[in-house]
């Protein structure tokens, strides 16, 4: 089987090699972007199976860039990671239809398994919320 194609967004240089260690234990990250920008030009020259993204990024919000990226491709896996616990952000996440939304402090228990989740087109959300 192929590995799964990770395409990762985070603004912050520390927090990107963090997130960027953890998914590579399980998936083949293709490319780490700074903003929203970024990841919608790289996601589409990179075809990833999976984006996953900060909310919170310069040029163009995580949730922006997801929902330009669900225009070209439905069937791309979204994966949100975020410090934002806030009910309406969840709720503005889950509108973009199924994806995942974990809390940074929750990535280490349920990075894999919202990634996981994403590639089969399930809503997966951090059990802490």
């Amino acid at each position: 089987m192929n590995a799964v194609r990770v395409l990762l967004a985070e603004d912050g240089s520390a927090m990107g090699r963090q997130l960027r260690g953890l998914l590579a234990e399980q998936f083949e990250v293709i490319g780490l972007v700074q903003d929203g920008a970024s990841l919608v030009k790289a996601a589409q020259s990179m075809l990833p199976d999976v984006v996953v993204t900060d909310i919170a990024m310069p040029e163009l919000n995580g949730l922006e860039a997801a929902r330009r990226l669900r225009v070209q491709r439905p069937v791309l896996g979204v994966v949100f990671i975020t410090v934002h616990s806030e009910p309406q952000m969840v709720d503005q996440a889950m509108a973009l239809g199924p994806c995942s939304y974990v809390l940074k402090s929750d990535a280490g228990d349920d990075l894999a398994l919202a990634v996981q989740a994403a590639l089969r087109g399930e809503r997966f959300i951090s059990r802490s919320l």
